[in-house]
């Protein structure tokens, strides 16, 4: 593993300020491309991203999540959906890769982006189904507020050896 790609790790931050430039395609494709090289079970790849920059929706957005006023700044969103009829049983934990998978490209991208929780709250799957969208059929994980940096946050680390155990409990 090279320290670089470490380094991309620990500057992983949940950023909540952004300038108003926006974000170049070519960066959307390369989250994206990101997001879909994430593993999934059986390869069945259960995801479906909606790319959002239009301001009307991303204010929208920002007025029902409750989490979610930064969404006011974003000049991107990408919403995270599965369809459990793909997956049942892994959809959230292969689209909570992709989504891992697409936060770790806005920090080598050097963007800043934070990671606002939809699924399993129904109100919050309710209005991200009506402003964005989605069918029934598709669940919305997350939604991920993305842009260029407006404030800056120290590279960390988390790790407590009090949560390691070896060999057993």
């Amino acid at each position: 593993m090279s320290k670089e790609f470490v380094q991309t790790i620990f500057a992983r931050r949940s950023i909540r300020k952004y300038t108003a430039e926006p974000v170049a395609e070519k960066s959307v494709k390369t989250l994206l491309e990101a997001a879909m090289a994430a593993p999934s079970s059986a390869n069945r790849k259960p995801w479906h991203f909606i790319v959002a920059t239009d301001r009307k929706t991303l204010d929208s957005l920002a007025e029902v999540h409750p989490y979610g006023k930064m969404l006011f700044e974003a000049p991107l969103c990408i919403a995270v959906c599965g369809d459990p009829a793909i997956s049942e049983g892994a959809w959230v934990q292969d689209c909570s890769a992709a989504t891992e998978n697409l936060l770790l490209a806005v920090a080598a991208l050097d963007l800043g982006a934070v990671w606002l929780g939809v699924y399993p709250d129904e109100e919050r799957i309710a209005f991200t189904r009506r402003i964005l969208g989605i069918p029934e059929t598709i669940f919305p994980l997350n939604l991920v507020s993305i842009g260029h940096q407006a404030e800056e946050k120290a590279q960390r680390t988390q790790y407590d050896e009090t949560r390691v155990h070896r060999g057993k409990w």
